[in-house]
């Protein structure tokens, strides 16, 4: 802590991180062992995030993250997505395909910004707030690969018609960006994903990732 910061406000963020980095909740005695602060300390805490919808208490009395933590978190899709607009424009124009980055939500694929070329006759129609399995399309499959490999580059991830009949997709994650989870792909009318269409899709969500940093 610096004299710049404020001991409560820091104590109310490590609040929320440890509850959310639980399924069961956790008592009043468990946040206050975490902290290393007492337990009347720990009542305020609760008593204020509760206040803002931020934690809710169960019948038993343990503390879980609350509904107004989901209201904050739509509030930053917008800011992501104006942050990715110009990759995601480069990659369109420069593929001639739909561009798109795509976060996770819960247990599906949500796509947040979309970019059509400008340029062709014909183009898959994807839009903004389509949903799907993370383990169907590239986007999803894209943000798996991640997961399973966390140490190294996943590179990108190609599929073909898992979403929609004749429509190919390349995607390849975002990595290195704290507390968000997503790819950068695009989606064409092909039956097959030309060789170049990989290496551009990884170096635009490269060029994402380090815009939101």
């Amino acid at each position: 802590m610096t004299a710049e910061t404020s001991q409560t406000l820091d104590r109310g963020l490590r609040v929320l991180k440890l509850l959310a980095d639980t399924d069961h909740g956790l008592t009043v005695t468990e946040l206050s062992n975490k902290l290393g602060v007492n337990r009347t300390v720990v009542y305020r805490l609760l008593a204020t995030l509760e206040q803002h919808a931020l934690v809710r208490r169960d019948l038993g009395g343990r503390a879980r993250v609350g509904l107004g933590v989901l209201r904050l978190g739509r509030q930053v899709h917008p800011l992501v997505r104006e942050a990715a607009l110009p990759a995601l424009r480069s990659l369109a124009e420069d593929i001639g395909a739909t561009a798109h980055l795509t976060l996770v939500d819960g247990a599906e694929a949500l796509a947040v910004a979309v970019v059509e070329p400008s340029w062709t006759d014909y183009h898959v129609a994807y839009r903004a707030g389509f949903r799907h399995p993370l383990d169907r399309g590239a986007a999803g499959r894209a943000i798996l690969s991640a997961r399973t490999q966390p140490l190294r580059e996943p590179g990108y991830t190609l599929t073909q018609g898992e979403l929609e009949a004749g429509a190919s997709g390349a995607a390849a994650p975002l990595l290195g960006v704290t507390g968000v989870e997503g790819s950068v792909g695009v989606v064409m009318l092909a039956d097959a994903v030309p060789e170049r269409v990989g290496p551009r899709v990884v170096d635009a969500a490269r060029e994402v990732a380090e815009a939101l940093r």
